[in-house]
């Protein structure tokens, strides 16, 4: 068993804004992964398109508005222009775009699937290993309890979870884990294995 470990979490989806839309007063809109550019003189407007999730209606969030040309990378120009995927997902996940728009993003949406070891708690209790780190990668923020991860990758309880919180044997950016906690990009979990076993024979 090694002692440092990787867990990837990847979004399968955007989230959806929500919105009354004006032609069925339904309020959730997918993100058309499709940009739209309205070059005047030499400035421009450029929007990321969502459609109602019912009728297709089409409502526009604003990525740049009058901005010089000359002012848009030419690499970031050309993506624009050519509706890239991974473009247009780090618009429909932006905190910046979110609060420059005012709009209200439903993270609860957002389908992914986390990338890990099969390693249970079982695994780590009859190691001799002193401590095991988890680094996290999560390129798209979508307000996801650190909770929530810590559960499916090492298949435990919440139960259990309120357990190793409360016996202080986890921790995160060298802070004891609590329920509060989201997951941030680059975020390294250790576990203190020697705390963890002590507390097990204590309990038993």
């Amino acid at each position: 068993m090694r002692n440092e470990y990787t867990w990837e979490i990847k979004a399968i989806s955007t989230p959806l804004l929500i919105k009354k839309c004006s032609h069925c007063h339904n309020d959730r809109f997918y993100c058309s992964e499709k940009f739209r550019l309205n070059a005047q003189k030499k400035n421009i407007d450029v929007w990321l398109i969502y459609r109602c999730k019912k009728c297709d209606n089409t409502i526009n969030m604003t990525i740049f508005s009058r901005i010089k040309t000359s002012s848009i990378n030419k690499r970031l120009y050309k993506q624009l222009s050519e509706n890239q995927t991974q473009t247009a997902w780090k618009y429909a996940f932006s905190y910046e775009i979110k609060q420059k728009n005012n709009i209200e993003l439903d993270f609860k949406s957002v389908e992914y699937k986390i990338l890990h070891d099969n390693i249970t708690l079982e695994d780590i209790l009859s190691s001799d290993i002193e401590i095991i780190t988890f680094k996290i990668k999560y390129p798209f923020d979508f307000n996801l309890k650190l909770s929530s991860v810590i559960r499916a990758c090492l298949k435990i309880s919440s139960k259990q979870l309120e357990r190793l919180i409360e016996w202080e044997v986890i921790s995160i950016q060298e802070k004891y884990l609590q329920k509060k906690h989201k997951v941030k990009n680059e975020s390294i979990i250790k576990i203190e294995v020697r705390k963890l076993k002590h507390n097990m024979e204590s309990k038993n």
